[in-house]
């Protein structure tokens, strides 16, 4: 916890908004993954480039942009420019040791909120931050690493089961946030 505190105090005078990882040191390439769907209609990839993202911001279908690695600051900073994040969200997305949180700017919600899970091959418990924007038509999660408690969520849009695909952005949030809580019953 003291490295995150000397990285923090790094942070003391700089205008607010400006994006500065605090957290755990990466180095491994950021994972962007998009799933685009409708009730009749689903896409998945992974995409090369953050720019990729970007057309699916007027698009009537709902979508989930997945960011696996928070230490790349330009990639967060491009993806909350073309969906208008405001800078200073940007700047608690990439600030790893944010307390959980809910604030409603109008346009989109920002969620920032702990995820638990077992890492068996370590047999640890892991702690990561995990922040949402739930937009009218997309939600954008950024996690700090690969891993998570979504795979239920991705086999229920994959499969059309269940109400998920029939539903909107705000019930996909809903079902991303239901898992991470059911996570914390499987730890303890």
């Amino acid at each position: 916890m003291l490295r995150f505190m000397k990285k923090a105090r790094t942070q003391a005078g700089l205008p607010p908004g400006t994006l500065v990882h605090i957290g755990e040191k990466r180095v491994e390439e950021v994972r962007i993954t998009v799933i685009d769907f409708d009730e009749k209609h689903f896409q998945e990839k992974v995409v090369d480039n953050v720019e990729e993202c970007f057309h699916y911001k007027d698009k009537p279908t709902t979508t989930w942009i997945n960011v696996d690695g928070v230490h790349n600051v330009e990639i967060v900073e491009k993806l909350g420019a073309c969906y208008g994040i405001h800078p200073i969200v940007l700047e608690d997305v990439v600030n790893t040791i944010q307390r959980p949180k809910m604030l409603d700017f109008g346009d989109y919600i920002f969620i920032s909120l702990k995820m638990l899970y077992f890492e068996g091959s370590r047999d640890q418990v892991k702690v990561e931050q995990v922040s949402l924007i739930l937009g009218l038509n997309f939600v954008i999660s950024f996690q700090e690493d690969v891993g998570d408690v979504f795979d239920p969520v991705r086999d229920r849009i994959r499969k059309g089961t269940g109400r998920i695909r029939r539903t909107g952005a705000d019930y996909l949030a809903y079902s991303l946030i239901d898992s991470i809580v059911d996570g914390y019953f499987v730890v303890f």
